[in-house]
Parts: structure tokens; C-alpha cells; sequence
């Protein structure tokens, strides 16, 4: 069987997000003496649209602490959500933050003590770790205990001494099972990978030999992807924030400010394009096609999980209402708003999603047009993410 899903987060019911609800403030009405629950909430995409590379743009340090009010890929949830704290200066929960990756979570149960490689830039072992898989190398590591499984190893010392450096936990793991006997059950690309040449000369090794490179051939082991886009805008991976509000809850909007654009002006090869090289490769040496499941926009199933994850933090938001009030039901919102640079995947995806989901395009990242797109229109074009939040304030909160 072979699979093409991507998954990303548009016009949805469900989407991987960063999410926010809002604690008592004296921006909070004063007209209903119960707080409500969120009717409404928002997923930003945020390469291309809150970020470029490690720059802000489009105002969104500004739209940011709009939402939360001042405060005081390939890397685990946790580090995330501090990294883009200190860039836009507002205070992030870990259990905001829902990455490409983040979806890997729903299989513990299939491979938590199977050996499995993972593969990408940044820490993919150590992602992998912290979801709870208890055999996992990172396919740097795994490459190192074949001999010349890397014809041209000797030229790239570098790659393997700074993957020593970031996980040699992982090494450590290694040792309590045997790696040259020991078939992977699984492979996770869960971020941009650095060393094509070699992870797809690796990758095509586990693949095509049922788990053990250099052994015969035997039925491939399960291939998943964090993400399939062809291009990017930046050089982060993909990540998806969402922020939950209530309907009364409307901060005061402060004059719009200048934004900064950086980074490389063209679009640069994303995960996609990593997939599809390996999947050419490996369809020409091997009789059967290469099958996979990747978990990116606009696959549907990352909607539904956002929707999920927004509905479970109500109740941490609302804990003292839910006790005083007795009341532990979960209300539909009316609206998730997508915002995302990207037609062929936010906007797309946000439109398969269907109700409740409603699509703004931004033109800081993939998008550059001047009218809407003409395959896939969004709901609402705009310039920045900071004139997205304005709109969604103004059209949301009422008095």
C-alpha cells in the first residue's frame, strides 16, 4: 500500500497548535459574571509567518503579546515553546506546541521497545526519547556501527562528531542491545535531514533489507515523515501555535508597528523534497514502491489532533470555573482560524478540514500575491500576521 498523506494545518477542526486561554485579567468583560468557554481559536503556521529563520515578522512580537498579554523541528516540545518565547517575548507552554513531529507521540504503543531509527537535523533521538520510545538511535549513530556503510564517511568527520556531542545519551542506550543483529522495526524522519547522500544510502539499506542493512531482502519496515512540503520559506521546521480565547476576552489593540524581513529570499528545499529523492531511489532498486505515511499539512488528521489538544486544555485554563460552576462539558468553538503562509497546504488543508475552520493568508512567507490565490483562495488575504490578530479581535470580541 502506499500512502501520500500530508498533514497541515488549515480550516479545520483539528490541527497541531500552540495553544493559549486566557487566565483572569482586566482584559477579560465584565458583562456575563461566568467566564465562558473559548468559542474560538487560532493556529499559526510559524515559518513564513510569525518567523524567518530567527526573525520576527510581520508585526508578530506585537500580535503576539496582544494575545497574551506582556510576560515576564527536530528539537522536544519544551525547547520549543522557551525558544519562541524569548523571540517574541510572551510566556509559552510546552503543551502549546505542537510540532511536524509531535504526531509520532500516537505510535508509543506500537514501538516503545523496539529499535528504531530516527533521522533529520537538530536532536531527532532525543525528540523521540522524550515521547517515551525506550530503543531509538538517531540515524547518524545507527550509520556509525556499520563499517563503510557510508562510502564517503571519511570526508564528513564533522557530521558525525557534532552528532556525538548533541546525543550521546543515546549511546549509551545503545549498548544494553545489539545493533548489528537487532532489525529496526521502524524509520522516522523527523526533521530536514543535513546528509542526504548518506541517509538515503542508509535509509534504502534498512529499508530494502526488512530492517538490516547488508542482510537479504525482507519486507520493508514501516517509513514515517513529520512533515511533506516541497518548499519553505525559512529554514526552521514546520510548526503549528494555536491559541484558545474566550469570546469576552479582548485585549486592547495597540497601533500597528514595522516589521522586519530577513533570510534567504527564495523558497529552500523542505522535507518533501528529501522524500521524494529517496522515494526515486528506492523505487529503481527495489521491485516493490517505497510506502510511507507522512503526518503533514494538509492531512486531515492534523486537524483533528489540534482540535483534540485545544479541547483538553480547556479545562487547565478553567479549572477554578469548572469546580465552582460543576460544569465539565466541552463546547464546540464556533471558529478556528489558519493562519499560514502557504495555499497549497495551509489554505488547502484548512478547506478539506471544512467548518469549523476559516483560512487567512499572509504575504510574508510562500505567498507573494497581490489577489487571492486562484487554486486555493483563502477566506481572508492579508499582509501580516499582525493584521490577521486584528481582524480575528475585531470580528471575535465584542462588548
Amino acid at each position: 500500500m502506499r500512502f501520500r498523506t500530508v498533514l497541515r494545518v488549515p480550516q479545520s477542526k483539528n490541527r497541531p497548535p500552540l495553544l493559549y486561554q486566557p487566565r483572569a485579567s482586566p482584559w477579560f468583560s465584565q458583562i456575563h459574571s461566568r467566564l465562558e468557554r473559548p468559542s474560538f481559536g487560532i493556529a499559526f503556521d510559524i515559518d513564513g509567518v510569525i518567523l524567518r529563520g530567527r526573525v520576527p515578522i510581520g508585526g508578530s512580537p506585537q500580535a503576539m503579546r496582544r494575545l497574551y498579554g506582556e510576560s515576564g523541528g527536530g528539537i522536544p516540545e519544551s525547547r520549543r515553546a522557551i525558544e519562541l518565547g524569548e523571540l517574541l517575548g510572551v510566556r509559552i507552554s510546552p503543551s502549546q506546541v505542537v510540532q511536524g513531529h509531535t504526531p509520532f507521540k500516537n505510535l508509543l504503543n506500537r514501538y516503545e521497545n523496539e529499535l528504531i531509527v530516527a533521522a533529520g537535523k537538530g536532536e531527532p533521538a532525543v525528540v523521540m526519547f522524550d515521547y517515551g520510545f525506550k530503543k531509538v538511535l538517531s540515524l547518524d549513530e545507527y550509520a556509525s556501527y556499520f563499517k563503510d556503510i557510508d562510502p564517503v564517511s571519511q570526508y564528513k568527520n564533522w557530521t558525525t562528531n557534532q552528532e556525538i556531542y548533541q546525543s550521546g545519551h543515546s549511546i549509551e542506550s545503545a549498548s544494553r542491545y545489539n545493533v548489528l543483529y537487532e532489525r529496526v522495526k521502524a524509520a522516522f524522519v523527523v526533521s530536514d535531514p543535513v546528509d542526504w547522500g548518506r541517509d538515503i544510502q542508509v535509509l534504502c539499506d534498512i529499508l530494502t533489507s526488512g530492517g538490516l542493512p547488508g542482510r537479504e531482502n525482507g519486507h520493508q519496515p514501516p517509513l514515517y515523515f513529520a512533515a511533506d512540503d516541497l518548499e519553505y520559506q525559512n529554514q526552521q521546521s514546520w510548526t503549528m501555535t494555536a491559541y484558545m480565547f474566550n469570546v469576552l476576552s479582548c485585549p486592547d489593540l495597540p497601533p500597528t508597528t514595522s516589521w522586519i524581513q530577513a533570510a534567504f529570499p527564495s523558497e529552500r528545499l523542505g522535507m518533501g523534497a528529501f522524500r521524494t529523492a529517496l522515494e526515486s531511489v528506492f523505487n529503481r532498486i527495489h521491485h516493490n514502491t517505497l510506502e510511507y505515511v507522512s503526518f503533514g499539512k494538509p492531512n486531515p488528521f492534523v486537524f483533528k489532533n489540534a482540535e483534540a489538544i485545544l479541547r483538553q486544555l480547556q479545562p487547565s485554563y478553567h479549572d477554578d470555573h469548572l469546580t465552582n460552576n460543576g460544569d465539565s462539558g466541552f463546547q464546540p468553538f464556533k471558529t478556528l482560524y489558519m493562519i499560514g503562509d502557504n495555499p497549497f497546504v495551509d489554505v488547502k488543508g484548512a478547506k478539506q478540514a471544512g467548518h469549523p475552520w476559516f483560512s487567512i493568508l499572509t504575504r510574508t512567507g510562500v505567498f507573494k500575491g497581490k489577489d487571492n490565490h486562484p487554486e486555493f483562495p483563502a477566506d481572508l488575504v492579508v499582509d501580516t500576521v499582525e493584521e490577521a490578530v486584528d481582524y480575528i479581535l475585531g470580528r471575535e470580541c465584542t462588548s
